[in-house]
């Protein structure tokens, strides 16, 4: 009988997640006996699609970054050969913001973005200087940035308020965070990998990505059990002897790493009798990232008023981020006033995303649907004219339902809020108090975005080969 047969495991993986399964891949690459168990029938995590009335809606995440021929991700998907599997395209521009003044682009070509910010603020001198810094800052400059807000970044560049705003805005959605309390670190590594080098987007939606690190997973041997929720992390002698799921299944195995909420990881899976008090105590402390209200719309062929398909819009009210991110934490209300707004290339299924705070479910049953058509005649009143007379099917999701779906606490859509407070903590990545427990993905504190949590798992699975540890029982 081989050791998978026996539920005796070298490494077992607690969600499907993108940083999950490329840690997989790579685990399981160096000749490891490795388990994924997800909750859900589908890997992906927020990384998933959906399909409705003829229509396929991503659930979340919308496009990736750093798939340049030296970035991160490509470099991943290059080492598992999924080059000839899947098929991404770049959509250019990959970035839009509208505001009430102006309507900047952040193209593939890094000069013509450079000329157009330089055409609309012209007493602005350091526009390429600080596009430069971005593209390749130097490894000592990014040290630096550890103990920098993003806004003191942008305040060493820029003296008007409103092109920090708008440099600011995407990464305002994709961290849910104001410039002045966004790490420097994240927010440079968002702009470079996410603004800088985006707008990637695999062919048949974004549920491609993860199905096809889910079969290179099982075709390098690795084991995965979907619809598997983990509801124990078994402990010995103060280290990990493995998991038990829901169906009762004990799986054996001395290296645990966790892709899914830490607070479920430590609170939920492990149990205040195996933690740190230390940990807990900050645990209680510490501040999930802002969640999302999300719109499906499925519209007619005949309606070619819609933005460019595969570019991501982002519709910015006023240039006041910090009142934005306010209003957006805000437990009375839920504001729709900002948002992305996203064509898939079918020219179809329309994403839109506005950056929301978490209540309760009762709030969202009696809102939902009040929320949705208010949000649809925003989105026309501001970018998109006569939108909801092509509307011929649409859906929302709230943060409420994030939290279903995925575990998140408060549905957050970012892990941890990426502050100067709450970055690079060892706690969530390589607790001290437990052996052959790791972390991996959003709420290890350490990256953001696909990208970024790709290259995580894939650092993960490379310091444990290196370590040669196999997890023997």
């Amino acid at each position: 009988m081989s050791r998978a047969d026996a539920n005796i495991y070298d490494a077992v993986i607690i969600g499907a997640g993108i940083s999950g399964l490329v840690c997989g891949c790579f685990l399981a690459k160096a000749g490891m006996q490795v388990l994924i168990a997800e909750r859900h029938s589908r890997p992906g995590g927020y990384c998933t699609s959906f399909k409705r009335k003829g229509f396929v809606f991503d659930a979340a995440a919308h496009s990736f970054g750093s798939y340049r021929d030296n970035g991160n991700f490509h470099r991943i998907i290059r080492e598992l050969e999924l080059e000839q599997r899947i098929t991404i395209n770049k959509y250019d521009p990959a970035d839009i913001v509208i505001t009430p003044d102006h309507t900047l682009t952040f193209w593939a070509d890094r000069d013509k973005t450079i000329q157009e910010f330089q055409q609309v603020f012209p007493d602005e001198p350091k526009v390429r200087e600080f596009f430069t810094f971005m593209a390749s800052p130097r490894p000592m400059e990014i040290v630096a940035l550890r103990h920098k807000s993003f806004q003191e970044l942008l305040d060493q560049y820029f003296t008007n308020n409103r092109i920090k705003a708008i440099l600011s805005y995407p990464l305002f959605g994709n961290s849910g965070l104001p410039p002045s309390s966004l790490s420097a670190f994240t927010g440079a590594k968002i702009f470079t990998e996410f603004i800088g080098d985006g707008g990637y987007y695999p062919e048949g939606g974004m549920q491609e990505l993860p199905n096809a690190f889910a079969h290179k997973f099982q075709e390098l041997g690795g084991v995965m059990k979907l619809s598997s929720p983990v509801v124990r992390i078994t402990v010995k002698d103060g280290t990990v002897s493995g998991v038990v799921l829901k169906t009762g299944e004990t799986i054996r195995s001395r290296q645990v790493i966790s892709n899914c909420d830490s607070r479920q990881t430590f609170l939920d899976l492990l149990g205040e009798q195996s933690i740190d008090q230390r940990v807990i105590a900050k645990l209680n402390t510490m501040t999930p990232s802002l969640s999302m209200f999300i719109v499906y719309l499925g519209v007619d062929h005949t309606f070619g008023a819609l933005p460019p398909a595969g570019s991501t819009l982002w519709y910015l009210p006023h240039y006041d981020l910090e009142k934005l991110y306010r209003s957006a934490k805000s437990s009375s209300e839920t504001d729709l006033t900002k948002y992305l707004l996203r064509v898939a290339p079918d020219g179809k299924s329309v994403l839109a995303m506005a950056s929301a705070s978490f209540k309760d479910k009762h709030y969202w049953d009696d809102n939902r649907s009040n929320l949705l058509d208010l949000f649809i005649d925003n989105i026309q009143r501001t970018t998109v004219p006569d939108l909801s007379k092509h509307v011929i099917y649409k859906e929302a999701a709230t943060p409420y339902t994030l939290y279903r779906y995925t575990g998140n606490s408060e549905g957050a859509a970012y892990g941890w809020e990426s502050t100067q407070q709450q970055f690079m903590d060892p706690d969530f990545k390589k607790p001290s108090f437990i052996q052959g427990l790791y972390l991996t993905g959003h709420w290890t504190t350490y990256a953001q975005g696909l990208a970024g949590v790709a290259y995580l798992g894939y650092d993960l699975a490379i310091s444990l080969i290196r370590k040669g540890k196999t997890g023997k029982i």
